[in-house]
C-alpha cells in the first residue's frame, strides 16, 4: 500500500496506459481521479474502482477545463499529491512534410499545451505545500525516433526536456518531477503508431524490442507507481525507459 492517503489526478485515465495507472494506484491505496475526455469510459472505470475513484470530463488543451478539474479535485480532497500528464495523441505514419495543420496543431495541443495548463493550475498548490509530484508519460519515441512519426516524436522529446527543466526548478519546493518513456503498447493507440494492426506490422516493431514484447498498462502503472511514491523521494528529473530494452 505504497500510495495510502495520496491523492492523485491521471489524465487519459479512462483507458490503455492510463487505466493501468489507475488500477495500480487504486490498489496501492491512493484515491484517484480519472480525468478523461470521453465520460462514459471514465466513469466506468471508476465505477470498477468503487470508492477509492472519481470521474472527471475534461479537456487537457483547453485551460478552462483543465481549471475546472483541478478545482473538482481540490473541492472533492483538499489537496493533490500526484498528477500523471498521461493524456496523448499522435498522427498517423505519414512523411513530415505532408501531416496536416490539423493534425500538427492536435499534437500540440494534447501533448505538449497540456502539460503546462496542467503545470498552471496545479503547481502553485504544491509549491504552497512543499510537496508534489509530476508525472509525464512520454515515450521511446523522444530517445529513438521512429520514421513517419516526426511531430509525434517531437512532441515527446518536449515532454523529456520539459520535465527535466520542470524537476530543477520546483526540486527547492519539495516537488518532485519524472518522465516515464514506454515503447509501443496494448493500447488503443498501438494502431495509429503502425498505421495498420497486421501481423507482420506487429512483427516489424517487435523485432526492435529486445525483450520482444509491447509495453502493457500493467508495466506502466507498476513503473508509475514506484516513481510516484515516497520510495522514489531522491529522484527528479528522470526519463525511465520502460521499453523491454528498445532503446538500447
Amino acid at each position: 500500500m505504497r500510495l495510502t492517503g495520496k491523492t492523485a489526478i491521471v489524465t487519459g485515465g479512462a483507458s490503455g496506459f492510463g487505466a493501468g495507472i489507475v488500477r495500480k494506484f487504486t490498489a496501492e491505496g491512493a484515491r484517484v481521479m480519472i480525468a478523461d475526455i470521453n465520460p462514459t469510459t471514465a466513469r466506468d472505470l471508476a465505477d470498477q474502482m468503487g470508492d477509492h475513484a472519481l470521474a472527471c470530463t475534461v479537456d487537457v488543451s483547453d485551460g478552462a477545463s483543465v481549471d475546472a478539474m483541478a478545482q473538482t479535485a481540490m473541492t472533492t480532497w483538499g489537496h493533490v499529491d500526484i498528477l500523471v500528464n498521461n493524456a496523448g495523441v499522435t498522427h498517423l505514419p505519414t512523411p513530415l512534410e505532408d501531416v496536416s495543420e490539423e493534425d500538427f496543431d492536435r499534437v500540440v495541443a494534447i501533448n505538449i499545451k497540456s502539460v503546462y495548463l496542467t503545470a498552471r493550475a496545479l503547481v502553485p498548490h504544491m509549491k504552497i505545500r512543499g510537496a508534489g509530484c509530476l508525472l509525464n508519460i512520454a515515450s521511446t519515441a523522444g530517445l529513438s525516433p521512429r520514421p513517419r512519426l516526426n511531430w509525434y516524436n517531437a512532441s515527446k522529446g518536449w515532454m523529456i526536456t520539459a520535465s527535466k527543466t520542470m524537476a530543477v526548478e520546483l526540486a527547492p519546493s519539495g516537488v518532485r518531477v519524472n518522465a516515464l518513456c514506454p515503447v509501443a503498447g496494448e493500447t488503443p493507440l498501438l494502431k495509429s503508431f503502425m498505421g495498420e494492426d497486421t501481423p507482420e506490422m506487429r512483427a516489424k516493431f517487435l523485432a526492435t524490442i529486445p525483450l520482444g514484447r509491447f509495453s502493457t498498462p500493467q508495466d506502466m502503472g507498476n513503473a508509475a507507481c514506484f516513481l510516484c511514491s515516497d520510495e522514489a523521494s531522491m529522484i527528479t528529473g528522470t526519463a525511465l525507459e520502460v521499453d523491454g530494452g528498445r532503446c538500447i
